[in-house]
């Protein structure tokens, strides 16, 4: 069973990490390996991206982390940044995730979420836990929770041309 390995998905906006990790979290439970930590998606409406959710693997709550109708600060690009239900449904599933399961996701360490001090704390804590660990981050940010992610984590970097296999190759490196 997976102990310590860790793993850091990056690539471009749009190129599938999300998806790969929705894969991979369904392989592991296929595997009964308990995961938990936050999964994010965008939220569309007339297929226009107006925000986006956080949702916490194992409860599967859910909220608004970011939407354009959000106003006030902190804003990433035209997005309303909601600290309030990011610390409330994604620190907490990171928490419990550090105390509960066999493998920890965070979906992602993004420009959004880092605006958050108690989310930063969550990551580092889990980090520190020795537990494994997969995670998505921006391919070019420069923050030092992700330089040190990118420094000390196997990365993997989805493409167009390998983003249908990437989610085997992890589950090879868990297993």
């Amino acid at each position: 069973m997976c102990r310590g390995v860790r793993i850091g998905i990056t690539g471009k906006p749009g190129i599938g990490k999300s998806t790969v990790v929705r894969k991979v979290l369904k392989s592991l439970r296929d595997e009964r390996i308990s995961a938990g930590g936050i999964l994010t998606e965008e939220l569309r409406k007339n297929k226009m991206r107006v925000g986006f959710i956080v949702e916490d693997i194992s409860t599967g709550d859910r909220g608004i982390l970011a939407h354009i109708e959000i106003k006030g600060k902190p804003k990433v690009g035209k997005y309303g940044v909601n600290i309030a239900e990011l610390e409330h449904i994604g620190v907490k599933a990171i928490r419990n995730a550090i105390d509960n399961a066999d493998v920890i996701i965070i979906d992602e360490i993004g420009p959004m979420e880092l605006k958050s001090d108690a989310f930063v704390n969550a990551v580092e804590d889990s980090v520190k836990s020795g537990k494994c660990m997969i995670v998505t981050v921006h391919l070019r940010s420069n923050h030092a929770l992700v330089r040190n992610i990118k420094k000390t984590f196997k990365m993997f970097e989805v493409t167009i041309s390998n983003r249908d296999r990437l989610p085997a190759a992890v589950i090879r490196n868990i297993l």
